[in-house]
């Protein structure tokens, strides 16, 4: 258990220096997600976030927002302990949940008014991905919000070049070491599917999503965000 704790501590350390230091567009992303939520969610609108982690960044976006009520979903345990800490000033029930978002959308069966992935999706291969989308379809109410930030591939790219440009970030992200850059690169390697934006948009029109936009290119062009709208 010592063992298991000190390597959260170890790989959330690390994660936090890129958040700190905005490497991945963090603020980029939630500050839009904030604009997007005071502009178009429901009053009280209930809140899914999946694979929450620690949930810092919607924290964030949730500042002022007219939330009813927030739900994470997250595998790690420990994650969701730094994530209740960091939803505490929310005014509204907040409930963290362990379990497998896959398996928790699947089974889902609450009202739920905005949808949020971030940096999760991805995980899944084309076909899960699109089982998923068309969950989360089924799930939200006509004005209901589904968004996505996600890893994305040049058009024509496969799998190893979005890798390889990764890899060419090296000299952009002083802020790591060397031990902690190759630790992100396995994982990408171990587990990482990104899609292009061509895929992302038919995967969401696939779901039965009326509307599709790209909303934001991250400034490196590694991951994109994505509003799907009933």
């Amino acid at each position: 258990m010592q063992g298991d704790q000190a390597l959260f501590a170890q790989g959330l350390a690390t994660y936090e220096k890129v958040v700190s230091h905005n490497y991945m567009a963090h603020r980029e992303v939630y500050g839009l997600l904030h604009r997007i939520l005071a502009a178009e969610a429901p009053d009280r609108f209930v809140y899914l976030d999946v694979a929450c982690g620690t949930a810092k960044g919607s924290a964030e976006a949730l500042k002022g927002a007219n939330v009813g009520g927030y739900i994470g979903i997250d595998i790690s345990r420990p994650s969701l302990e730094v994530a209740r800490a960091a939803l505490q000033d929310l005014s509204c029930p907040v409930d963290l949940r362990c379990q497998d978002f896959v398996e928790a959308i699947a089974g889902w069966d609450e009202p739920v008014h905005v949808i949020w992935i971030g940096q999760s999706l991805h995980h899944l291969r084309a076909d899960a991905k699109q089982d998923f989308m068309r969950r989360v379809r089924a799930l939200l109410p006509h004005n209901g919000l589904f968004l996505i930030w996600e890893p994305t591939c040049l058009e024509g790219e496969d799998r190893e070049g979005w890798m390889e440009r990764f890899r060419q970030l090296r000299p952009e992200w002083p802020a790591v070491s060397d031990d902690e850059f190759a630790a992100f690169d396995s994982h990408h390697r171990a587990s990482d599917y990104a899609e292009t934006a061509t895929a992302w948009t038919a995967m969401g029109r696939e779901a039965g999503f009326e509307r599709v936009e790209e909303m934001l290119v991250t400034p490196n062009r590694l991951a994109r965000m994505y509003r799907y709208r009933n």
